[in-house]
């Protein structure tokens, strides 16, 4: 083996994940998507074991065409004492019809007596009978050394004749796993040192996160010569997952030189990996290293200066690379170069307009110590910075008033309490009142408004609420606390989120729902009626 091996086990390893179910419709675009990124290998899940999985397979015949990738099925070594041949769960391997089949086998000697029930010599034997017959059967082999650090850290001789019964058989890669996650970098670096000078086989890593150290142990293994790496996109796996694929990739070609997908595809990483995360139902991480939201976000005044000036003084790599992007946060430590930058991302030129700059930075800080975050509210600070540079804001609507009422009526506390809202504002030269109802004082408000609205505004059915937050800026104060509601809204594939601050949440939530309706109708290109 001389090239280099990304193994993706998203499907199989990945969605071990709590709180995450994948379909087989889910998985086939999963499928086509790490195809589409140039991913190499594809665990595809394990097949005879969970029904899901062998369907997956089947429907995989038919419906994936891969174009870079090549589809592994996941199976365990033959039963303790059971000829290979009449094993149901190898020759569901074979049915899965994939060329390539990754086996897991026990290399711990505590866990073949205590987990297996069987010696350490019938275990050499289930490894090297299953790789042999799949061999045979025209499979290439790949096999998962189950607990490898672990055993080998108690009994590296036994460890190591697993590894080398293997190889004997015809398997293609030993990959040394870190099945419990408790490894660190130096160790994993010696122990592949130790192995690689006592055998001839291709090495592989799979490490899991347990100690927050699973990039780190992978590349460390990389660098002492393992040929072919295992993980998940975004890090998805069981406790505290497997080695995120993406950092692992975004190291291997920027910081090593190693380009492990083909021409160009490096630059669609973040778009693949908030893909996937979409289809998984399992919010981005912010702070994901390279592809996170937050990766290239910079928000002192300090760092705004000299990005400024070089924006490399404080990135550690361009994001377009790997399809992000460098943001700009507007906060309480903004400084005049932090408005200016944040003003070029939204598409406005502030150079030449000294006077705008002060007065946005002022303004900023002002509504910062008033409880105030927009940081987190891009359109708030939009329309902020559109209405110093005009003058004032867009007045699609003049509010002139607004109430809700809630009432329970005596229901049970599990039941849902009614609540209605109206609103009388002035919009296109009418006057419209406009009640609704809904779960909830915010929504009924959501309600009334839009209803008062759309006859002028109908661009506004397209818009919908899909995030809500509240949050008590000052807990010691009770229920007279201020309070900041944070809302985000949706447009097709665009969000963007507001912010309001009241004395009361709903006082809060209101300002946050104007401007995000406001913010909508800029944003549509819609004019004032």
């Amino acid at each position: 083996m001389n090239e280099f091996h990304i193994y993706d086990t998203t499907l199989r390893d990945g969605a071990q994940q709590e709180g995450m179910n994948l379909s087989v419709a889910d998985k086939l675009i999963i499928a086509r998507m790490l195809d589409e990124l140039g991913i190499g290998y594809i665990e595809g899940g394990w097949p005879g074991a969970i029904p899901k999985d062998t369907e997956f397979f089947t429907r995989a015949r038919e419906e994936l065409q891969l174009k870079h990738s090549v589809l592994a099925a996941f199976g365990a070594t033959r039963k303790a004492h059971q000829n290979v041949e009449s094993d149901s769960q190898v020759s569901a391997l074979l049915e899965a019809r994939t060329s390539v089949v990754t086996l897991v086998a026990k290399t711990d000697i505590r866990h073949v007596k205590r987990a297996l029930r069987t010696t350490g010599e019938e275990n050499h034997a289930m490894i090297a009978d299953t790789v042999a017959y799949l061999k045979d059967q025209g499979r290439r082999v790949i096999l998962d050394a189950e607990h490898f650090f672990d055993g080998f850290r108690f009994d590296p001789g036994y460890t190591l004749s697993c590894l080398q019964t293997a190889a004997e058989a015809g398997a293609e890669v030993i990959v040394l796993c870190d099945t419990n996650g408790g490894m660190m970098p130096s160790w994993v670096s010696n122990i592949v040192l130790e192995v690689k000078e006592k055998m001839d086989a291709a090495i592989g890593i799979h490490a899991h996160n347990d100690t927050g150290c699973a990039v780190a142990n992978s590349l460390a293994a990389i660098e002492a010569g393992a040929r072919h790496v295992q993980g998940t996109i975004n890090g998805y796996g069981e406790r505290t997952g497997n080695a995120d694929l993406t950092t692992i990739i975004a190291n291997l070609a920027l910081k090593y030189g190693m380009e492990m997908l083909p021409d160009g595809q490096l630059a669609n990483l973040a778009g693949i990996a908030h893909s996937i995360s979409e289809i998984t139902n399992i919010a981005p991480f912010a702070r994901q290293p390279y592809v996170g939201v937050s990766s290239f976000t910079h928000k002192a005044g300090l760092h705004a200066s000299a990005i400024r000036v070089d924006p490399d003084l404080y990135q550690h790599t361009d994001p377009t690379l790997v399809g992000n992007d460098m943001r700009m946060l507007v906060s309480e430590m903004a400084g005049r170069a932090s408005v200016e930058l944040k003003g070029k991302e939204l598409g406005f030129d502030l150079t030449n307009n000294p006077e705008v700059l002060t007065r946005v930075t002022d303004r900023v800080k002002e509504l910062e110590a008033r409880g105030y975050t927009f940081d987190a509210a891009d359109a708030s600070f939009e329309l902020l910075l559109r209405g110093e540079l005009n003058g004032s804001r867009e007045k699609f609507f003049k509010v002139e008033s607004w109430r809700t009422i809630s009432e329970s009526g005596g229901k049970q506390a599990s039941e849902e309490t009614a609540s209605e809202a109206t609103v009388k504002l002035f919009a296109g030269g009418v006057r419209f009142v406009a009640t609704g109802e809904g779960n909830g004082p915010v929504n009924a408000l959501d309600s009334a408004l839009r209803k008062a609205l759309l006859p002028v505004y109908p661009e506004l059915g397209s818009i919908r609420l899909v995030d809500y937050k509240v949050r008590i800026l000052d807990s010691a104060s009770g229920t007279d606390a201020i309070t900041r509601v944070l809302i985000e809204c949706a447009a097709g594939k665009e969000r963007w989120r507001t912010v309001g601050v009241g004395s009361n949440v709903i006082e809060a939530s209101w300002e946050a729902l104007t401007d995000a309706l406001v913010f909508g109708l800029v944003r549509a290109g819609v004019a004032v009626r």
